[in-house]
């Protein structure tokens, strides 16, 4: 692209915010040579990377991105046999360790299923040295310092030295300590790489010793005492074999290092590019920006659009469309309204999105790819060249003419600005004819308003404006789309109290057609400032609700969850009880079985049968009582009374209240049986508790033998008839009998068709229908079970 966008549009100032975030010399090269791109695959993949990078600040995460200077200055005296210093060394070590460190950065989050689009390609072309870089570490620290460990001879020399030096400062201090009034103060200093003392310059003589240096007054000689001055020769000796011994060294890990030139240098360019990575999903993270949607028709659609470069706590985000329906938009309006912001707006979060550079706006924003952006923006005024500000527009304009294809985008703020109002207006619409019959896409900011009726009789071309408030006098920067600039001069004129009698006659002057325009310009504006407040209200709205919508799902879901869990676990708690159950049920059947049997030589007694169906009866378990305390200990307070009719609920029989034993229990009658039974087995029984009436039932014999296989109900009243024939049934189906005979006799019919309805419902019954003519017809009913 020309570089003079990149001027007038600020780009290099972008670079800059991103530069702030950057830790590598190799990234900040890359940055500085970072331009838009017009490839749709290289734009894709540079957004896809930033969106890698944005991922990982997602995750509460950061890459291990050490601070490391340029490195390939030094890295070419290998190739001619030169030897690294200590310091640059160290750097390449640090560089080796920080690409060991993202390797295992980046294989724990494979391992955790984190998927990226490049980041994993870009470490795998990391090449690994783990012996170079374990054996720099063991040399080197990071301060380039050359470790005791780098070889045996080094570490053997610096202990000799050590050990020298404790030796001499042993004998110094002794000296010190005896001739402390010939020295200017008691301390050891080094003159030369020799151990001294600052002693008074009148007792040179008689202090005894070596001069090496003295102060700048004269006064203070730096003496070597004579008693270790052989051991100070002998610290000389060994401090030259020390540097001997670390040259070696050096020289031993350039040679190691030397093989390795290219691939060490490829390392520091691959962290600088993911350090470039890592610094613009930052940039994005802290511009709230998002990646936008790569458009192949020169298709630009930015929502909540923001400058990148205003304070984004006060920049107003606009929507910016064109390039499908209309490829000219034609801005008017009052100056510092904002058009010029919306021109460089749109002009830069192209170049940064062509960049792959996250951009400040909503989810979802289209950007196009534009083989060039060209923006003839400012004051561009020449002393120089002794051209005005139109000339310079001009001039800037033919060159944008000559360069601009059907993929490219115009940006011109104040087209035809600078001469005759009529002269122009007439340029700026040829001009923009010009660009239309490119087809390159334009945007244009203009004062004449000739241009609005320009834009409403071309195709492919929009009116937009900036709105405007009237009653503050204040521009909004608001940018409405399809609606031309209103002129605002006499309002404005009027409202700062310009005399009402020379506004008037202004008005008088403006052309009836002109008032027109505007009165509709002024309502249109009103009602699209209405029906943009409404869409951010229900904007707002529709927000709220899909986050409401979207905790009750999970919650919802989680619910369900919980649910399923519950009931598996009820069922499998349901299965067992269920086993238990038959097997204990099963034990009883065949316990009345064999009593049923025996019928020829024993007859049921009656508490047998009680005991049987209590058995029975004790299967079931009154979830609610016995899990509700509350209910438990109301109960236990219920008040007896003797005569009171109840059910034991152990047995699931009904009986009556004799009379009370002890504080605990009442003497209970239940058909010819009295028991003792302890209150809490007892339950009150009232007349209408139909619930309890058709859940416990009684067995009354006709006889204490056994029970009969018929049921004489002829006498009897309706209600008590069907209480007798449930009775009858419960106590005939535990006897076992295969069928019985129920008499209803013919009368009005009422009987038999209570008896009829209920074996209809009764589960336990097979089948049933009138005895045969000869054993009394329609008067008795025979009921299977």
């Amino acid at each position: 692209m020309n570089s003079k966008v990149f001027e007038t549009l600020e780009y290099e100032k972008i670079k800059q915010k991103i530069n702030k975030y950057l830790t590598t010399k190799s990234g900040t090269d890359e940055l500085r040579q970072m331009m838009p791109s017009s490839d749709k695959i290289e734009i894709s993949k540079l957004l896809d990377e930033t969106d890698d990078g944005f991922k990982i600040i997602r995750l509460n995460l950061a890459m291990p991105i050490p601070r490391i200077n340029d490195i390939t200055s030094f890295m070419k005296r290998l190739r001619i046999d030169g030897i690294l210093s200590s310091t640059e060394l160290s750097k390449i070590k640090v560089l080796l360790s920080s690409v060991n460190d993202l390797t295992r950065f980046f294989s724990n989050l494979k391992d955790d299923k984190v998927e990226f689009n490049y980041l994993y390609r870009i470490i795998d072309s990391f090449q690994l040295m783990p012996s170079i870089a374990q054996n720099l570490s063991s040399s080197i620290d990071d301060s380039g310092k050359i470790l005791d460990d780098a070889s045996s001879e080094l570490r053997a020399v610096r202990r000799q030295i050590k050990a020298l030096e404790g030796s001499i400062r042993s004998k110094m201090n002794g000296t010190i300590k005896h001739q402390a009034n010939k020295l200017s103060e008691s301390i050891i200093t080094i003159r030369d790489g020799r151990f001294v003392v600052p002693v008074k310059a009148e007792y040179k003589q008689s202090f005894g010793g070596i001069v090496h240096d003295q102060s700048a007054s004269g006064q203070t000689l730096y003496m070597e005492p004579a008693n270790v001055v052989e051991s100070n020769n002998d610290l000389r000796r060994y401090q030259i074999t020390q540097k001997q011994e670390e040259r070696k060294v050096l020289f031993r890990l350039s040679n190691m290092i030397r093989p390795y030139e290219n691939e060490i240098v490829n390392n520091f360019k691959i962290l600088g590019h993911l350090d470039l990575i890592n610094a613009k999903a930052m940039y994005a993270r802290d511009l709230k920006a998002t990646k936008p949607v790569i458009s192949t028709d020169c298709y630009v659609n930015l929502k909540k659009a923001r400058h990148p470069l205003i304070d984004q706590n006060k920049v107003v985000a606009n929507d910016i469309t064109l390039g499908r329906k209309y490829k000219t938009v034609i801005i008017t309006g009052p100056n510092t309204g904002g058009k010029t912001i919306t021109l460089k707006t749109l002009g830069l979060l192209q170049l940064m999105g062509q960049s792959g550079i996250f951009i400040p706006s909503a989810e979802e924003s289209n950007i196009a790819i534009f083989d060039d952006i060209f923006a003839d923006i400012g004051d561009d005024q020449s002393i120089e060249q002794n051209l005005s500000t139109f000339s310079s527009h001009m001039d800037n304009i033919v060159n944008i003419l000559h360069a601009i294809t059907d993929k490219s985008l115009v940006l011109l703020d104040e087209l035809g600005a600078g001469t005759d109002p009529n002269e122009g207006a007439a340029l700026a619409m040829s001009i923009l004819d010009y660009i239309g019959s490119i087809d390159s896409t334009v945007m244009s900011t203009t004062h004449y308003p000739e241009l609005k009726a320009y834009a409403y009789n071309r195709p492919s071309t929009i009116n937009a404006s900036m709105e405007f408030n009237i009653e503050t006098l204040a521009p909004t920067y608001h940018l409405l789309m399809g609606i031309p600039g209103q002129s605002n001069g006499l309002n404005i004129a009027e409202r700062l109290g310009i005399n009402e009698r020379i506004i008037n006659e202004a008005r008088s002057l403006t052309s009836q057609d002109s008032q027109d325009l505007n009165n509709m310009i002024v309502e249109l504006t009103n009602q699209t400032k209405k029906a943009r407040e409404d869409y951010e209200f229900i904007h707002n709205q529709l927000i709220e609700s899909e986050k409401l919508h979207q905790e009750l799902s999970e919650k919802l879901s989680k619910f369900y969850n919980q649910r399923d869990n519950l009931v598996r676990k009820a069922k499998e708690d349901a299965n067992e009880i269920a086993l238990s159950a038959k097997r204990k049920a099963d034990d009883i059947i065949k316990d009345l079985h064999e009593k049923q049997s025996n019928l020829g030589q024993a007859s049921f007694k009656e508490n047998e049968l009680i005991n049987a169906q209590g058995q029975l009866n004790s299967l079931t378990y009154d979830i609610n009582l016995k899990n509700n305390k509350v209910l438990k200990k109301e109960k236990a307070k219920h008040d007896f009374h003797k005569g009171d009719d109840v059910v034991v609920k152990s047995y699931g029989q009904r009986g009556v209240l004799i009379s009370k034993s002890s504080k605990d229990e009442w003497i209970v009658q239940m058909g010819i049986l009295k028991m003792k039974i302890n209150v809490s087995d007892l339950e009150i029984v009232k007349d209408d508790d139909s619930k309890s009436k058709s859940r416990y039932t009684r067995v009354k014999r006709t006889k204490s033998s056994g029970i009969s296989t018929q049921l004489d109900l002829r006498g009897h009243r309706y209600d008590d008839a069907m209480q007798e024939v449930d009775r009858y049934l419960d106590a005939a189906i535990l006897a076992g009998y295969p069928s019985v005979t129920i008499i209803h006799g013919k009368g009005t019919g009422a009987l038999r068709k209570g008896v009829n309805k209920l074996l209809s419902k009764d589960r336990r019954v097979k089948n049933y229908s009138y005895s045969p003519a000869n054993a009394g017809g329609d008067g008795s009913t025979v009921v299977t079970f």
